[in-house]
């Protein structure tokens, strides 16, 4: 079966209520062939959710590993779930390396998250020294490695692959270069978890997407979408979605 095409726009800490109002009444024209999920912040989840329109679902940007206590400022999976919203981004690059998010607790999180019934899009990526160095797959084979004793089913799992280096900075990892990787974590996912998991499991890369440059990647065959930051927020978002069609 073909992976359906997957596009997360995530919205990271931007955007007011009415901005939210404006983005989403531009999402029009979005392709029903490609699954469409927008992070949001926290504080805006429940508005977005009870206002987006029917094509696109809302994931949260961040959940923790249990289900509730003293942890001020961390929302749960059962809070996310209680208005209404699938989704959740977890392991993104800013909470590992703005927040210092380890690998054990991103997988403990991804885990508890999908226990609780939440869809997850996990994230992994490499820095740029550790691209230098030659270390990419080493990184990114670590960071699955600490998720995937927490996945029971891989069906309710987006892996984002997004090279740290690329996020944020207009450099973008050329079409040869993320389908290597993409096809190198398929390989991974064969040989660590199954045949089955490996075809099915859509991989998604991150880093500076844009309605430029998305086409290429789009024709790569293990990048299944894309998780899109700054050009969420724009009109060029629409392009990006529909960069298979």
């Amino acid at each position: 079966m073909a992976r359906k095409f997957f596009v997360g726009g995530n919205w990271k800490m931007n955007n007011n209520k009415q901005s939210n109002k404006e983005l989403l009444d531009s999402l029009k024209g979005l392709s029903p062939d490609v699954e469409v999920v927008v992070g949001v912040p926290a504080i805006y989840l429940d508005s977005v959710q009870q206002s987006k329109p029917s094509n696109i679902e809302v994931a949260a940007q961040n959940c923790y590993k249990v289900a509730k206590g003293a942890f001020t400022g961390e929302i749960s999976p059962d809070m996310i779930k209680d208005i209404g919203v699938k989704w959740v981004i977890l392991g993104h690059s800013e909470r590992r390396n703005v927040f210092g998010e380890s690998d054990q607790l991103i997988g403990e999180k991804v885990g508890h998250a999908l226990d609780q019934g939440l869809k997850v899009i996990a994230c992994i990526g490499e820095l740029l020294e550790e691209r230098e160095s030659g270390k990419t797959n080493e990184v990114v084979f670590r960071q699955m490695n600490a998720i995937k004793p927490h996945v029971k089913d891989w069906n309710n799992v987006v892996v984002a692959y997004e090279p740290v280096w690329a996020i944020g900075t207009g450099k973008t990892a050329s079409p040869a270069q993320a389908q290597e990787v993409h096809q190198d974590l398929r390989k991974w996912l064969a040989d660590n978890v199954s045949g089955d998991v490996a075809n099915s499991v859509r991989i998604i890369y991150g880093g500076s997407v844009t309605a430029a440059n998305c086409k290429e990647l789009a024709k790569e065959k293990d990048i299944d979408g894309f998780l899109v930051g700054g050009a969420s927020l724009k009109t060029e978002f629409i392009q990006i979605v529909n960069a298979r069609t």
